[in-house]
């Protein structure tokens, strides 16, 4: 990894990971390892947040592909090391929340992935993204399902 190419984004927005797309790993457990201390990075990372959850759905029988998908997110972190959350005084105190949701997003069963963010004065506080357990209609109905729940989990 040290004369690697750098990456801009932790991931291709157009890569599609499948489970089964090749043959599996001959060893699993570089890539279980991996994506474990991964998963520690997104409390002080959320900029990974969204790419190490894709590749966490693949921990049974990870393939290449996969594979690829970790030395791209290792491309990004060589390339923006110094990327981390700064908390400033903007001058306000605003509550901000926004929210998004793809429809039908992943190839493998179709079910969208919402996700949203608030902030605090501009300081970003909170994140999540979660894949849904339904198949959403349509992507409007999708979105405005998953801002109310952005609402709802912060007015309760």
């Amino acid at each position: 990894m040290i004369d690697c190419r750098l990456s801009d984004t932790p991931m291709d927005p157009n890569m599609k990971l499948l489970l089964g797309q090749q043959e599996p790993l001959k060893d699993p457990r570089r890539y279980c390892h991996l994506v474990g201390r991964l998963n520690y990075l997104i409390v002080t990372r959320p900029d990974i947040t969204f790419v190490v959850n894709v590749v966490s759905q693949f921990m049974k029988e990870p393939c290449d592909s996969h594979w690829n998908a970790m030395i791209c997110i290792l491309q990004y972190f060589k390339n923006a090391p110094g990327c981390k959350l700064i908390y400033g005084d903007k001058g306000n105190d605003k509550i901000v929340c926004y929210s998004d949701a793809d429809w039908a997003g992943s190839p493998s069963d179709r079910r969208s992935t919402s996700g949203y963010c608030v902030l605090i004065g501009g300081n970003l506080i909170s994140w999540r993204s979660k894949k849904q357990l339904t198949v959403a209609r349509s992507s409007a109905g999708q979105v405005w399902c998953y801002g109310s729940n952005c609402i709802r989990d912060y007015v309760a």
